[in-house]
């Protein structure tokens, strides 16, 4: 699946909107890249944008943007009341999806070195991607800020990460980090206290609240050696809080950042809250997600909710969501939109249609008229995807049987990996016609000169391969379902045994429809060693397929 990061510089600049623009145009510019936010602040005179992308489109639009900004601004002349050291402030990169903090680091300290290289810029990376301990924190590498830098410059203690260690008058210095997705969230309360409010905030925030001697309230307040407050932590880690009145809708909330969703994720967050405000004699009533979130925050929550009641977690995606909306009261105040909401949702190109958004008797006349695509590749894929479905409706009805109560565990997740298995099986319906219209596209290519041959012909056998690719990933994935099939088979609801058997039916079908197009669309591959290998495999998947499906059926008979 497609690996997502987010970006979120921060250019010192909040009041020209001339410039802003000219930095954000360099980013919409990339392929791949989606600009989501731009937010200037007159009176910090700095403007945080955020996009997200493919990894290697993200750099190169940070790149882009990061060099506009030196060009643009002179930070000799800037002054604004946020701390900063440079045109191009922080440019911190977030894991969304699909990908590791450990591969998002690489790719922070990847930028960080084009940065400096290309541009002559001083960068310190910060967060994770810190190369010394001390860096880690941003308020450390900019300390002084920009200002100190002449003088930072000269001392081997602040030689940068990346980049000349010498003073850029104009551009300053950069930081570059790596962290974990933030998510500002807030809770909606059943009272008009912001008092209250407060309370709750400093009962599950991570600083807590300041401890007293005696009285939590009217006590002296208790301070350290050095003389500082000293706070009674709460019982949430990686959450800021506060409490506040929004007068637009009458109530109280309690307003978090929650700096690490891996930590404490929203649905954790939530139910903490509603503790602590019952105990105060307050109801939670809703919530609200400021921003865009990554759709794992989102069905991470409907999984929790759904385990709370001992119900399945193997349903589809939408249905995942619907019950994490509900549950976290998340359209209490307005209407939630995930396709507003969710990154990954927001990302989707919704002017081509796929061949999975049709309904069923749009799919047959497709498949049905001249066009060659969809054919039998993706006909094979959805065959598949529908067999495993059956599997997954067989785990999900046993989930759910009346006195099979305490299993509803085992089934949810055999249903799980189903959900998993049928989802990857769509993407490969369309990704099969994808996988044809990319051997059309290099047979287009021009072929004029010898160089335009060559790369022609280096285009055709890449696409080539990668037609061949597709079915057999079909193949491995379809083959995947028969063990959740033939499981359901064996211990599932007796009642829809058929189900099991008409599922292994359709995963033979789809396993040996795709071998079809694997070897057809071998016909013009050069590379036989790879094909060898290749066929090796397929075969040896196909004879598994047929002897998993022959005893699949056997139970059934024996069961009918």
């Amino acid at each position: 699946m497609k690996q997502l990061i987010e970006c979120v510089p921060n250019f010192s600049e909040g009041k020209n909107m001339s410039i802003i623009k000219q930095i954000t145009d360099v980013i919409e510019e990339v392929e791949g890249v989606k600009l989501l936010d731009v937010d200037p602040g007159k009176a910090t005179n700095r403007t945080v944008v955020t996009f997200v992308g493919t990894p290697d489109a993200v750099i190169e639009a940070a790149f882009r943007c990061v060099k506009k900004a030196s060009e643009l601004i002179d930070m000799t002349k800037h002054k604004g009341e946020h701390p900063r050291m440079g045109a191009t402030d922080v440019c911190p990169l977030v894991p969304v999806a699909n990908i590791s903090m450990e591969e998002t680091v690489k790719y922070a300290h990847k930028l960080a070195e084009r940065i400096g290289n290309n541009l002559n810029i001083p960068v310190y990376c910060y967060e994770n991607a810190a190369m010394k301990a001390e860096r880690k924190n941003l308020a450390y590498c900019r300390k002084g800020e920009y200002e100190a830098l002449p003088e930072k410059m000269t001392k081997p203690e602040w030689k940068p990460d990346f980049g000349p260690a010498e003073f850029n008058a104009k551009a300053g210095a950069t930081a570059v980090g790596a962290r974990d997705f933030l998510v500002a969230y807030n809770i909606n309360l059943n009272t008009t206290s912001t008092r209250r409010a407060n309370a709750i905030a400093f009962d599950v925030r991570e600083k807590g609240r300041v401890l007293r001697e005696g009285n939590p309230l009217t006590g002296k307040i208790v301070k350290d050696e050095k003389g500082n407050p000293v706070f009674k932590p709460g019982s949430l880690k990686a959450v800021k809080g506060i409490g506040w009145f929004i007068e637009e809708y009458g109530i109280a909330q309690i307003s978090m950042n929650l700096t690490n969703i891996s930590i404490t994720p929203v649905h954790i967050a939530f139910d903490e809250v509603c503790k602590k405000a019952e105990a105060r004699g307050v109801r939670v009533t809703g919530s609200e997600l400021v921003g865009l979130v990554p759709l794992k925050a989102i069905l991470d929550a409907g999984k929790y909710f759904l385990r709370k009641q001992k119900r399945s977690v193997g349903v589809s995606e939408e249905e995942i969501i619907k019950i994490a909306v509900k549950s976290l009261g998340l359209d209490e105040l307005k209407p939630f939109n995930p396709k507003e909401k969710i990154i990954e949702y927001v990302l989707e190109d919704d002017s081509k249609k796929k061949l999975i958004d049709m309904n069923l008797k749009e799919f047959a006349n497709e498949t049905a008229s001249e066009s060659p695509a969809p054919g039998g590749g993706s006909i094979s894929a959805y065959t598949g995807a529908l067999g495993v479905a059956l599997g997954t409706m067989v785990a999900n009805l046993s989930s759910h049987k009346r006195g099979w109560d305490e299993r509803w565990d085992e089934f949810s997740v055999w249903a799980e990996k189903g959900q998993k298995i049928k989802d990857e099986l769509l993407w490969l319906v369309d990704e099969d016609t994808n996988a044809f219209n990319k051997i059309m596209d290099a047979f287009g290519l021009p072929k004029s000169t010898e160089e335009e041959k060559a790369a022609r012909h280096s285009a055709i056998q890449n696409a080539t391969k990668y037609a061949i690719d597709i079915p057999f990933r079909v193949m491995k994935k379809s083959f995947e379902a028969l063990e959740l099939i033939k499981a359901m088979a064996e211990i599932g609801n007796p009642n829809s045994v058929s189900d099991a058997g008409v599922g292994a039916l359709c995963i033979r079908t789809a396993v040996y429809g795709a071998f079809l197009n694997v070897k057809i669309n071998a016909a013009d591959l050069e590379d036989k060693k790879y094909l060898e290998e290749l066929f090796k495999q397929a075969e040896d998947i196909f004879e598994k397929t047929n002897a998993l499906e022959k005893q699949i059926i056997d139970i059934v008979k024996a069961k009918l």
